[in-house]
């Protein structure tokens, strides 16, 4: 089987490829001049149905991020929403609670039950994690900030149950020595459309997503079109990234090594028609999505098989620009310290690269940085 064989599913005609279906209800009419307490007023505990308190918040809070003035993706509404109305279900279920309780009346014994279900269940660290958080959102809806605790009160290893916030092991593909290009080429020979998303996360530290969203011929842009400071210029020609990334964010890529210009050309070979992306184009994104994934399983590009994902590859490409930047490893890789002036600025541009603009992002590619004199410092030391 090759590229040319691979025949998707009929679409149905419902409007642009990338239409996402939303997690997100609009927000009751009926609401129009009601606060988020009144809504939920309308509503008491042990009067109406715990189900239904839930939805009315789902639908009043699942959109906001519970630390930020801002909205979270699709994906993690869709996450969050799915997880709290089975953890509910669960808590009556499975948990021994013979009624199920209101949401806003969740209480440490009901927490417990869950943490104890998930042991029993055996799941990983990261995904207690992952429903740590979507307790902790939960608690901030119904005015309960400090409800979810800490891992080791539940009886948890704190080691192993608390998010760090910063990369412990490096997951880059080199890290496993793995041979790079003739892997990726390989994926090529099969399926160029995956393979042409491998070679962009590679060049340009895309996220799977914006690889295969991307379209080629048109996300070319002259340094005058991307409204950075002249001091920030790094080639006359970037790539203009929205589609796919988080928050719809914008950011703007250079074509500044001959990689990215050979990633780019061979996407634009790939995706025939100014329109095109680099997905097949008969598919929609759910059905590209799946063929990357069914891609990359058959090669072996996977965390069980090999030890690497594609996100490996997003990696190596931020873990190479720190390093083109500092000329030195991250700690990640065993770097040592290096001062303030140089760390910090490395950092803030591999943070931009990924789509972010906090820089301690950085940190989930690079490792933890840790505090060094500045330079002059140095320089004076006895």
């Amino acid at each position: 089987m090759n590229a040319r064989s691979y025949v998707p599913a009929r679409r149905r005609k419902t409007g642009p490829m990338w239409t996402r279906a939303s997690h997100q209800p609009r927000r009751n009419p009926e609401w129009a001049h009601l606060s988020d307490s009144q809504v939920l007023a309308r509503h008491p505990p042990g009067e109406a149905d715990p189900l239904h308190v839930l939805e009315l918040l789902l639908r009043l809070f699942n959109a906001r991020h519970t630390a930020r003035d801002k909205t979270v993706s699709h994906k993690t509404r869709q996450e969050r929403a799915q997880f709290l109305r089975r953890a509910f279900l669960d808590l009556h279920a499975r948990c021994g609670f013979k009624t199920l309780p209101d949401p806003r009346n969740l209480a440490q014994r009901h927490v417990q039950a869950l943490v104890d279900l998930w042991q029993r269940e055996r799941l990983s660290p990261a995904t207690i994690q992952t429903y740590f958080s979507f307790l902790r959102g939960l608690a901030q809806w119904i005015g309960k900030p400090g409800l979810i605790r800490a891992p080791d009160f539940y009886g948890l290893a704190t080691e192993r149950y608390e998010r760090h916030g910063y990369a412990e092991r490096d997951r880059s593909w080199s890290a496993r020595a793995l041979d790079i290009d003739a892997t990726v080429e390989h994926v090529c020979e099969f399926d160029a459309h995956v393979g042409a998303a491998l070679r962009l996360i590679r060049a340009f530290g895309l996220r799977r997503k914006e690889a295969v969203m991307l379209r080629p011929h048109q996300c070319v842009v002259p340094f005058e079109a991307t409204s950075l400071p002249p001091e920030q210029r790094a080639s006359d020609h970037y790539i203009r990234v929205k589609a796919g990334a988080k928050g719809g964010r914008e950011r703007f890529i250079p074509l500044s090594t001959p990689d990215r210009h050979a990633a780019l050309a061979y996407a634009q070979r790939v995706a025939v028609g100014r329109d095109a992306h680099v997905g097949h184009p008969q598919g929609d994104l759910k059905r590209n999505l799946r063929r990357f994934h069914y891609v990359l399983e058959k090669f072996g590009i996977t965390a069980k098989a090999s030890g690497v994902t594609a996100h490996g590859l997003r990696h190596e490409a931020l873990i190479d620009h720190y390093e083109a930047i500092t000329g030195a490893a991250p700690p990640v890789r065993g770097g040592g310290t290096l001062p303030s002036e140089i760390e910090r600025p490395a950092r803030a541009a591999v943070a931009s690269l990924a789509g972010h603009s906090r820089v301690r992002v950085a940190d989930a590619y690079l490792g933890r940085a840790s505090r060094a004199p500045r330079a002059h410092d140095q320089a004076d030391a006895p």
